[in-house]
């Protein structure tokens, strides 16, 4: 039994926080990618937090002067286009990536709080048979799914103001 606690094959980025980052840069050269120290650096933090961040939010986690704002845009282009990453809309607005574990297809779901922003991933998911009756029902085929919630953390609930 798995000791993770969103079961055997989760894709969500709590396995690819485990991935070491030699792992990592290793699949960006198995794609004839080079390994520079911004893409390098980029990874990493996406290693450690765990959760899905905003190109901002990681130009910023980054030693100042590593790399300029654009260098991450393409960082991120190029990670979401090896599959390396996920994107995420919170129907903010803004786009999140998440690091994904080797081999999974990062489908999760996002519990966010709307006061602080936390995030959480989510175990659930509807079930297929549900996706299945709502594709016949509108004579559709091939449908998928993005599905997050939002609410209100415990910590918010308090009055207390996250850390995240």
């Amino acid at each position: 039994m798995s000791t993770h606690p969103h079961g055997e094959g989760c894709s969500c980025a709590h396995e690819a926080g485990r991935t070491p980052l030699p792992d990592l840069t290793d699949k960006l050269r198995r794609q004839a990618h080079k390994v520079t120290g911004p893409r390098q650096a980029v990874l990493e933090i996406l290693r450690r937090q765990g959760r899905p961040l905003a190109i901002r939010e990681i130009h910023q986690a980054l030693p100042e002067g590593d790399c300029d704002l654009a260098t991450v845009y393409r960082a991120m282009h190029l990670l979401k286009g090896m599959g390396m990453v996920q994107r995420f809309d919170f129907g903010d607005g803004v786009a999140r990536f998440e690091l994904l574990a080797e081999g999974v297809d990062g489908h999760h779901h996002h519990l966010i709080c709307v006061r602080c922003a936390e995030v959480v991933a989510v175990e659930e998911c509807i079930p297929e048979e549900m996706e299945r009756r709502i594709a016949e029902r509108n004579g559709f085929t091939a449908v998928t799914h993005k599905l997050e919630f939002f609410g209100i953390c415990a910590r918010c609930q308090g009055g207390v103001r996250c850390e995240t």
